[in-house]
């Protein structure tokens, strides 16, 4: 039955989505700082617990520690083991989830109000004391291994972290977040430890929460939470600059396909222009309706789908990314479809027609985004984490309305340059060769 209450909370709870957000922000009694949205309807609460640095912060030759420390996390803590914790999280009717990503450690907990303490409480052992024990080890590393062997079987992460290496060489960034099968394979349980206590300290710490709680509430639960956690960890990385220079570089692997990424410098967020370029984008390779979709899809049919999106780096590297995947015969055409789009934008810039097509897209996709509170839980710990002020969600909208189409030229006429951008197409590309200087054909 409890599980049942459960969903059902999970299916109702949101707040509206015409609404303007009340975020709070509040002080624990040990001095911790979160955000919060108090929303009391439902008994049940969202909470959201991250650690800046995340695999950026992995030492020299044990890539991917960081990554299999937070999943080894709900693999036993004390007396519970990974099948002992999952019965006690399921008997409170909690969900929990660990993931790592690039700049940060993500954990979320979706609890019910009558059973919130002793959720939270289960938490915080696996946060604090997980067991790491060797058997957990042991059996986590297998997976990991065994999804590595899978990546290096497939063109689209094989593409992606060629173009890492390519584009923040000798930084963090450039790592898997993962790892490889030998760093994997040589990682001990003294490195799991110790990545631990270096990872997940209180200056790492970010929090935010949603749903059924009060400020005061939540205050004593954070400090319950981090009771425990080392004062201070390892230093987050040093400011990247992205680095890809235009050019192709080709990985051969036995494939009827070809996927190609590319990369291109970008605008850091807090440019007065970021917004012009990020609706640039929309209207360029970021929505359905795009002029590349447009081109290459439904004009040509030489691709089931192809995006463009800009790249967010917590140490201050933004740059502009997209990815295709069409027949190793067609694949240069292609490239060559995304430059002629590429120089298009960047003389011509948009269409007032385009433009407001985009910002109705923009604006009317956002509120979407805020459909429980789970999902708003994240967004207020990725605001933290990525540094965006308070009242971002409530003014993002206002923002995009306020491009204009000379906006969008003057940028485009600005940023874009057709040789400046870098593909690396993994698979059996026909007529096309590896250069320096852009799409060179056989």
């Amino acid at each position: 039955m409890i599980r049942l209450v459960f969903a059902i909370c999970i299916a109702l709870l949101s707040v509206p989505a015409t609404a303007r957000i009340k975020i709070e922000e509040v002080v624990s009694p040990g001095g911790i700082k979160a955000r919060f949205v108090n929303e009391p309807s439902i008994p049940f609460v969202s909470l959201a617990i991250g650690f800046r640095g995340g695999a950026s912060l992995d030492p020299d030759g044990k890539v991917g520690v960081t990554s299999m420390m937070t999943a080894l996390l709900e693999e036993g803590t004390g007396d519970l083991d990974a099948r002992g914790f999952a019965e006690a999280a399921e008997a409170l009717a909690a969900k929990f989830r660990f993931e790592t990503r690039r700049d940060s450690i993500r954990i979320t907990a979706e609890v019910l109000t009558e059973n919130r303490d002793a959720a939270l409480a289960l938490l915080r052992r696996a946060i604090v004391e997980p067991a790491f024990t060797e058997d957990a080890i042991s059996r986590v590393r297998a997976r990991y291994l065994a999804g590595i062997e899978q990546n290096m079987q497939t063109p689209r992460y094989l593409a992606g972290q060629r173009m890492s290496e390519l584009s923040y060489p000798g930084h963090a960034y450039s790592n898997p977040v993962d790892g490889t099968l030998a760093s994997i394979t040589a990682l001990t349980r003294d490195d799991l430890v110790e990545m631990h206590r270096r990872a997940m300290s209180m200056d790492h710490l970010v929090v935010s929460a949603v749903g059924d709680i009060t400020a005061e509430e939540l205050g004593r639960l954070i400090d319950h939470l981090a009771e425990g956690l080392p004062g201070t960890g390892v230093p987050l990385p040093p400011d990247a600059e992205f680095a890809a220079t235009g050019g192709v570089s080709v990985i051969e692997i036995p494939t009827p396909q070809s996927t190609a990424v590319w990369a291109h410098p970008g605008l850091s967020r807090d440019d007065p222009d970021f917004m012009a370029a990020f609706v640039m984008n929309h209207i360029l390779g970021g929505g359905f309706g795009s002029r590349l979709m447009t081109e290459l899809r439904v004009n040509r049919g030489l691709t089931y789908g192809v995006y463009s999106y800009f790249v967010y780096n917590t140490a201050h590297s933004v740059h502009l990314a997209g990815a295709v995947t069409s027949a190793n015969g067609t694949v240069a055409e292609v490239m060559n479809v995304i430059r002629t789009e590429w120089d298009r934008m960047a003389t011509e810039g948009v269409t007032e027609e385009e433009l407001e097509i985009a910002k109705k897209n923009l604006t009317g996709s956002y509120a979407l985004r805020f459909d429980g509170n789970t999902r708003i839980a994240g967004i207020l710990q990725s605001m933290q984490i990525d540094n965006f002020p308070d009242n971002y969600v409530n003014i993002r909208n206002d923002l995009v309305r306020a491009v204009t189409v000379e906006d969008i030229r003057r940028v485009a006429s600005e940023m874009l340059d057709t040789g400046a951008l870098r593909f690396v197409v993994a698979g059996q590309p026909e007529g096309l060769v590896a250069t320096d200087h852009g799409v060179s054909e056989k």
